[in-house]
């Protein structure tokens, strides 16, 4: 099953001048790659309140507020027996999906943890963060104007979280930048920091799970039209448990979520087209 969905502006028809949009559906692949090398996290914003992972560990009695190092800690340099490494992917390499890798509580392993990317600068790795006012203080101290091969990805997942976020992102000294508002909250207004042509990607996506709050499609259109006026590349990944598209709520099973998006494409791409059509006036 392929899973999340993109819109992307792909140029300028030379003909009309208008953009021609191009519909991918590629957010998660199958060689893509998730490497925890901690586990466990603490609940900072709204965005957290349902966490999958506090969820998943609650139904086998752990305690995710206990940080652990995991045995996947330096799985990016394990090798084979024939010196070879065992991490090979021309996909993704998705970082710390199960806690947040600028925690405080895992200080003492981070620098290590860097180094596993230093030295693999043939994979592409994305660290997926709420904690980006951590950045600065937990760099490597060879970071330079960043690593052309790490992308920082900074969830926004209200107006409000994004207005606190966001500013500290773009001043970073990073080559790749991307914002995930997952889960959706609210409608969010981004445009400012789109303007700056210093964010790679937004991924919009609801939340799942027992008690999953309700995503409205008309977000999703919303941050799809601001990121087609500023040729930002746009994912709709999945629509969460809790859909609401034209006042009505659907509920959504878990393995349908990302095949609900992708099949919201066409219709997703007309009325962002009527976004364009009005000058994008939001």
């Amino acid at each position: 099953m392929e899973k999340g969905a993109n819109v992307r502006n792909c140029g300028t028809n030379a003909k009309s001048g208008r953009y021609t949009p191009k519909l991918e559906n590629l957010l998660v692949k199958k060689m893509d790659v998730i490497w925890n090398p901690w586990h466990g996290c603490r609940k900072i914003s709204e965005g957290c309140l349902h966490c999958y992972m506090f969820r998943r560990d609650a139904q086998i009695g752990k305690d995710s507020t206990i940080v652990t190092r995991t045995a996947a800690f330096d799985l990016p340099l394990q090798k084979r027996r024939d010196g070879s490494f065992r991490l090979q992917t021309d996909g993704t390499v998705y970082v710390c999906m199960t806690s947040d890798f600028f925690l405080e509580q895992a200080d003492e392993w981070r620098q290590a943890a860097w180094e596993c990317m230093r030295r693999r600068t043939d994979l592409r790795f994305t660290i997926v963060t709420k904690r980006i006012a951590r950045f600065t203080e937990t760099a490597p101290p060879d970071w330079g104007d960043g690593w052309p091969h790490v992308t920082i990805c900074c969830t926004c997942e209200n107006q409000k979280r994004a207005d606190e976020r966001l500013p500290v992102l773009l001043e970073l000294p990073l080559q790749r930048r991307a914002v995930i508002h997952e889960p959706m909250l609210g409608e969010i207004n981004i445009s400012p920091y789109l303007a700056t042509g210093k964010i790679d990607r937004v991924i919009c996506g609801g939340e799942s799970g027992a008690g999953a709050r309700v995503c409205h499609y008309d977000w999703i259109v919303h941050s799809a039209a601001q990121c087609r006026r500023y040729g930002v590349p746009f994912v709709f990944k999945q629509t969460g448990a809790r859909f609401c598209k034209d006042g009505r709520v659907y509920t959504i099973p878990r393995p349908e979520q990302h095949t609900q998006a992708k099949k919201a494409l066409p219709d997703l791409e007309r009325r962002i087209q009527n976004f364009a059509a009005a000058g994008f006036d939001f």
